[in-house]
């Protein structure tokens, strides 16, 4: 039997621990061993290893003597899981591009080196950095190391620029932020997988967020219903940014912005699949190809392009103290019985991802308008 290891092991990693059980493969899942560790009891080996210890779990990985090594929905994991693949010669993106893909300054770099549209931005590590801005307000305030809206602000002014610049530096593991312009408009990511630098896109999705200063995720519908030739800007710009990133194997999920004009603004990528429930279920719920599976074939070496089977729309709703008004669809039969949970009662006003306290997800002929 053939060898997976799967970094993370909270409720994000079960569907790629379920997928890769269910194609035949022995799974290794690392991960910290905590309540959130619910994968622990669904692989078939669970070692309680820091995902950052990169080289503890090489040495696991060359005693088990792993035939591919992958994750799904986590930046965190990235960097070991191509320094594994490196020394171990597996199919993953290479460690420069590990990089790239998670840290937002270098990806901004990349991204300017290489022509991709993106926000005018700076990165600082220092407080007395914020008295030579040049850039124009309003600004988004971000870790260069995080996801999941974590530490993220908008800021009007340089009365709130202190305060935003703080946060994000608390959240940062590397202890810098990315000061961004911020671009007005509609947001959308966008859905790849990749396979020898060949990128095919999956679809693209329209997102819901609060408003400011957090930014974070309350819905997200497949397909988009941008006009098409918003889309096609988006899609090249897309490839753009892949190649700048030099990412060649795997899922990537790619976060733009379109303003008035109908211009495509990449604000950053992860060479992973999209969380929130975008890459494990809204794309096979509104295309028919298994996202997930894919990702399983890109890191044992069994890739198969991807097939097209239905054409149908998916969404997700968040519930939190904003959206309160979603609770009774919890409690009747309706569309959202695709799959939906409330996960805590207390209904917070949201900062970060964290802070939602349930979902519903549907599948339909045309997107379900609820808010």
């Amino acid at each position: 039997m053939k060898k997976i290891a799967i970094l993370g092991a909270s409720y994000l990693q079960k569907p790629l621990v379920d997928k890769a059980n269910a194609m035949g493969y022995e799974t290794h899942c690392f991960a910290w061993d905590n309540d959130e560790a619910i994968c622990k009891t669904i692989g078939h080996f669970f070692y309680p290893i820091s995902v950052l210890d990169k080289e503890e779990i090489l040495e696991k990985c060359q005693q088990i003597g792993i035939d591919g090594i992958t994750t799904i929905a986590t930046d965190i994991c990235i960097p070991t899981i191509a320094f594994v693949a490196e020394k171990m010669k597996l199919t993953a993106n290479s460690v420069y591009s590990s990089v790239l893909s998670t840290n937002k300054g270098e990806m901004r770099r990349a991204f300017e080196l290489h022509n991709v549209n993106s926000p005018k931005s700076i990165t600082i590590s220092k407080l007395e950095e914020l008295k030579i801005l040049t850039l124009s307000f309003p600004l988004i305030i971000k870790p260069t190391d995080r996801s999941g809206s974590r530490g993220v602000t908008k800021v009007s002014s340089n009365l709130q620029l202190e305060d935003a610049f703080q946060r994000a530096l608390e959240e940062s593991l590397e202890k810098k932020a990315v000061i961004e312009e911020f671009i007005e408009g509609n947001e959308v990511s966008v859905e790849t997988i990749s396979w020898k630098g060949k990128h095919y896109i999956l679809t693209i999705t329209d997102k819901v967020t609060t408003e400011v200063p957090y930014f974070v995720e309350l819905q997200h519908h497949q397909p988009s219903l941008l006009p098409a030739h918003i889309q096609n800007k988006i899609r090249l710009e897309t490839y753009k940014a892949l190649n700048a990133l030099e990412i060649e194997f795997g899922a990537s999920h790619a976060e733009f912005k379109i303003n008035a004009n109908g211009d495509a603004y990449a604000i950053e990528v992860g060479a992973r699949m999209g969380g929130d429930f975008i890459g494990s279920h809204l794309v096979k719920l509104s295309t028919g190809y298994d996202f997930v599976k894919g990702v399983v074939e890109v890191a044992m070496q069994q890739f198969n392009e991807p097939v097209f089977t239905v054409q149908k729309s998916s969404g997700v709703y968040f519930l939190c103290h904003q959206t309160a008004q979603l609770k009774p669809y919890f409690e009747t039969t309706n569309a959202f019985d695709v799959e939906k949970e409330i996960l805590k009662e207390e209904l917070i006003s949201i900062q970060n991802s964290n802070d939602r306290s349930g979902f519903l997800i549907y599948q339909s002929d045309s997107k379900i308008e609820l808010i």
